[in-house]
């Protein structure tokens, strides 16, 4: 199956609905239209040509252990050396040390691409953008000497070293420890599991950052600190020197990112220091897990937008009956399956959602780039909140999507879509860990209503709705947007109700935050993509209004608003009826009830 970056879908998103030149040059970073289109080339190139014919052997070949050392699929070494010496690792790293600092809202294309292309490839990488975040903000300016600069070009990988047998999402349960040396340094011991790209032969060095306890710390997730522990201790010259005492126990078999080593690292008196202050290892993890979340939410983007290119290709090639009107292509023994509705609401499904998605990533990644590196205190505080708002969305909501667009996308090719050798059902396999890792989608929602909703008593939502409820004043007035506005409108006043109703119930009874959260977060997606849409209809009506040269590409804008506004938005209303549904009926059934 071949990948081709949706490159036209990208510029509009990034150029007319954020205007990514004037958010650049509001960053002060000097990057300009013309720069920022020959990266996406460059980068449509690379992925399509390089990473993109990987995808099917990594799958079948997947990676080896052998004495501790871990051998990756043929032609991923290459591939990630062109990756680093071409500057793709430090796109978004600081510029002190190495960095080209480029904003997400560029930068969150190329990434959605790589997804795209062999998201097995894309594991290695991910975590050290994630990585650089945590060490540049809380590391010691020594730490950052050391290793910032590896980690920033690519030479060096990083890793995020949370989870063990115990303890996954309740790290209150964490068992590894640091030990204080005298000369400032930790002997760290403990295992790890889940550890992506732990061991791999692509770069010279692996930089852990480690979750531990100290001895004296206080018991719960109030005594966790963080810790940088390389596979090789750096040299002065910043060199890899001595080889610490961690290794790779096992790699996971799993269902799907087969070319990805998932790792059980050990760790026995390994060599560590500290990164932050003592007992604060979770605020300092937070840094780079909202990064991580961000970029779980763009692989699923990433596949989906892979799956609806092949179902789209199939649906073009594929003769099967004729068309219920009579034959479409009366020259060919039947019709291609893109005629028949069933087919056609399942392509549009897929692409709608897709394009919804990428609309939602770019207003994300404009908030994290304001959050970073916005010269006005006061609008860094407000991107941050908005952006915490909306991560827990991003991540649950895009790889629930993705695992529906690529299920989708095995019903169009039908029988050959659950065949191994046309790549469909290697999609469907590949995202369904996007809905576990980074914090399970239940658990994204746990944090939209616990930590999100009910921490401001809903003040940042209501910002968040009174901004597309403005749009929609501004596009009723438009003769030809006023239907979708006033559909956009009421959801918005239902969504405020349901935002009300959702604070009131969990402040009676606590057990109503699980039961809603799920439904709630669903809920707030699906309108979320409904203002979106009503905003790419918005500019797509300017474009046609005066005359734009890509009529088509507008008016198909425009369709696929209204596609969504009739046939995936009233999704939310079911949606709506569950949450008020309330937690009773969940918890009433006694538990030696479920027995069978």
């Amino acid at each position: 199956m071949n990948y081709r970056a949706p490159l036209r879908d990208m510029r509009f998103v990034i150029h007319e609905l954020f205007d990514v030149s004037g958010h650049c040059a509001l960053l002060g970073n000097g990057l300009d239209r013309e720069l920022i289109d020959g990266v996406l080339d460059e980068a449509a190139r690379y992925t399509g040509e390089v990473v993109a014919p990987l995808n099917r052997n990594s799958d079948e070949e997947g990676v080896t252990l052998v004495d501790g050392a871990v051998t990756t699929p043929k032609g991923f070494r290459e591939a990630y050396r062109q990756y680093v010496e071409n500057g793709w690792a430090s796109m978004t790293g600081p510029i002190e040390f190495g960095g080209q600092g480029f904003p997400q809202l560029v930068a969150c294309n190329f990434h959605e691409m790589l997804m795209g292309a062999s998201l097995s490839f894309r594991i290695y990488s991910g975590l050290t953008e994630g990585a650089v975040l945590a060490l540049y903000k809380h590391g010691s300016p020594e730490l950052q000497a050391a290793y910032l600069a590896k980690l920033v070009s690519g030479e060096w990988t990083g890793t995020m070293c949370l989870t063990e047998p115990q303890a996954g999402t309740d790290l209150a349960l964490l068992r590894t420890r640091a030990e204080p040396q005298v000369d400032g340094s930790y002997k760290v011991s403990g295992s790890k599991i889940f550890i992506s790209g732990g061991e791999h032969d692509m770069s010279e060095n692996i930089v852990h950052l480690v979750l531990a306890r100290l001895p004296d710390a206080p018991a719960g997730v109030k005594g966790i600190s963080l810790f940088l522990v390389p596979k090789f201790v750096a040299n002065p010259d910043g060199t890899p020197g001595a080889r610490n005492a961690l290794n790779c126990g096992a790699i996971e078999h799993k269902m799907g990112i087969k070319g990805a080593a998932t790792c059980v690292m050990n760790f026995d008196g390994a060599t560590g220091w500290l990164v932050g202050e003592p007992n604060q290892g979770l605020a300092c993890m937070f840094t780079m897990m909202n990064d991580a979340r961000f970029q779980v939410g763009l692989q699923g983007l990433g596949i989906a937008e892979q799956a609806y290119q092949g179902a789209l290709s199939y649906a073009r090639e594929r003769l099967q009956s004729r068309a219920l009107t009579g034959p479409a292509q009366p020259d060919k023994p039947a019709d291609p399956i893109i005629v028949h509705p069933d087919v056609r609401r399942m392509l549009l499904t897929q692409k709608t959602l897709v394009e919804g998605c990428r609309m939602l990533a770019a207003y994300t990644a404009r908030q994290l780039d304001l959050e970073h590196g916005h010269p006005d205190a006061t609008v860094r505080h407000a991107a941050a909140k908005r952006a915490a708002l909306l991560i827990p969305i991003v991540k649950a909501f895009f790889t629930d999507m993705g695992q529906e667009v690529a299920s989708l996308g095995v019903q169009v090719y039908g029988g050959h879509g659950y065949i191994r050798e046309w790549g469909m059902e290697q999609l469907m396999r590949d995202s369904r860990i996007t809905q576990l890792y980074e914090g399970t989608n239940g658990i994204q929602a746990l944090d939209l209503i616990r930590r999100k909703l009910l921490g401001d008593g809903g003040a940042e939502l209501s910002a968040l709705q009174a901004e597309f409820s403005e749009l929609c004043d501004d596009q009723a007035k438009r003769p030809a947007l006023r239907e979708l506005a006033a559909t956009v409108q009421a959801r918005l006043g239902e969504w405020r109700e349901l935002g009300a109703e959702v604070i009131a119930a969990s402040q009676r009874d606590p057990q109503e935050i699980g039961a809603c959260s799920v439904e709630f977060l669903q809920y707030s997606a699906y309108v979320l993509l409904a203002g979106l849409w009503l905003q790419a209809a918005a500019r797509a009506q300017d474009a046609l209004e005066v005359g734009s040269g890509e009529a088509a590409f507008y008016r198909a804008k425009l369709q696929s608003a209204d596609f969504y506004l009739r046939r995936v938005l009233p999704r939310a209303s079911a949606h709506r009826e569950a949450i008020r549904g309330g937690a009773q009926c969940l918890m009433a059934l006694d538990e030696d009830s479920f027995a069978f």
